[in-house]
């Protein structure tokens, strides 16, 4: 494949990867009984690694292809389309991330659950699309490696700060906001420190987009992002190294629980291997996967956690399963999810059609009922009116 090529097909593929590591990530850490979560065994040990790796890649990735479609256009700023259209999605994000976590049967006794507040990936893409729209638009007439710089700073305030910041309550907040910055309530994941992947992949794409014609394009990535990786997941002595020499409660603070910057790492390896099967990263329904993540992400949220009705398998079988279930299960839910996001994929104009012509159809239905009802009700309505006028002047005399 040509560095200059417009698909980066590799980018696909690693989402599609993603995707289904979190599949099974989260059918596992869901049912899986706490009897055989033994971190002494290594294969366990091996999968708790990669589970831990996948929400990074996830971000880092879509903040990439964001970015990367946004800045690729001649347009500029709001005649920019990408913008307008990332905005757009952003919400929709926000919205589809709500609903998941709307119970139907709570509605009808009139009670939203704590639950529904509660943010988790969904809310944190799209307000991280956002906020890469606004970090843009901000910098679109200014030099351009402001742009670029600000994301990678961006990135290294909320990874450097993280050990301070994460300690806060943010009780001044409404919980509805507040469940963005923290997880004191129950969020699972929260805008900060997550943003920061995010914007490192917008950071990357910016790289990709302005060497995309330099020949040496791929191999000069691969040898960057190897060593960037391993920089980062041997980056707790250097951490070491700077309380040693400043003394700040900050390093120390980092050297404690330095997660952040060995997850980047990691997910920078990925990057490596990703590039350097490049040519293998053609598949169609590898492809096609990698662009039903959201599809994914909905069927899967629906059918292990419930949505709307609360009837999910985490309910029956919530940790619970031997590994000789939970594993075959978990592949049975990958590919059942997946079969399912491609097939609505595959009809999704004509689904929408049809869920649009219920609604015209019960619309119109309502209107009929309306006409035709409106003489009685405005009958009963008169009537009732009469009557209280009759009381009230009964009252006054």
């Amino acid at each position: 494949m040509k560095p200059q090529t417009n698909r980066l097909f590799f980018i696909d593929a690693m989402r599609a990867w993603a995707i289904l590591m979190m599949l099974q990530g989260h059918f596992i850490d869901g049912l899986l009984d706490p009897i055989f979560r033994d971190k002494g065994n290594m294969v366990f040990n091996i999968w708790l690694y990669f589970r831990g790796i996948t929400a990074p890649v996830f971000f880092t990735v879509s903040g990439f292809i964001f970015t990367y479609l946004l800045i690729r256009v001649p347009q500029k700023g709001f005649d920019n389309p990408r913008v307008n259209k990332g905005i757009r999605r952003g919400l929709q994000l926000l919205l589809i991330g709500y609903l998941l976590r709307l119970n139907i049967f709570g509605l009808f006794k009139g009670q939203i659950y704590n639950s529904f507040y509660l943010v988790d990936v969904l809310h944190c893409i799209g307000l991280s699309i956002l906020a890469l729209i606004g970090v843009y638009l901000l910098t679109i007439n200014r030099k351009k490696n402001l742009f670029p710089l600000l994301l990678v700073g961006i990135t290294m305030l909320l990874f450097l700060f993280e050990p301070i910041y994460k300690q806060w309550s943010f009780s001044f907040l409404p919980d509805v906001m507040a469940n963005y910055l923290t997880k004191a309530n129950g969020s699972v994941f929260t805008i900060i420190p997550w943003l920061g992947y995010t914007t490192l992949g917008a950071f990357i794409s910016v790289l990709f987009t302005r060497f995309k014609d330099f020949k040496y394009l791929y191999p000069t990535a691969i040898s960057v992002a190897t060593l960037a990786g391993f920089v980062l997941i041997f980056s707790s002595p250097f951490f070491k190294w700077m309380y040693g020499m400043t003394d700040l409660e900050l390093f120390k603070l980092i050297l404690a629980n330095n997660y952040l910057f060995i997850r980047l790492g990691n997910v920078f390896l990925v990057f490596a291997v990703f590039m350097l099967l490049r040519r293998f990263m053609t598949n169609k329904t590898v492809l096609q996967l990698g662009a039903s993540t959201l599809s994914i992400y909905v069927i899967h949220f629906i059918i292990l956690y419930g949505s709307f009705t609360g009837l999910g398998l985490y309910r029956f079988f919530n940790h619970s399963l031997t590994p000789s279930i939970a594993i075959p299960g978990a592949l049975l839910f990958m590919v059942a999810c997946s079969y399912l996001a491609l097939k609505y994929n595959r009809h999704e104009a004509e689904i929408k059609s049809q869920i649009s012509l219920v609604f015209t159809n019960a619309k119109i239905q309502l209107l009929e009922f309306k006409e035709a009802f409106a003489p009685v009700l405005g009958e009963v309505i008169s009537r009732v009116k009469l009557a209280l006028r009759r009381v009230f002047k009964t009252v006054r005399g």
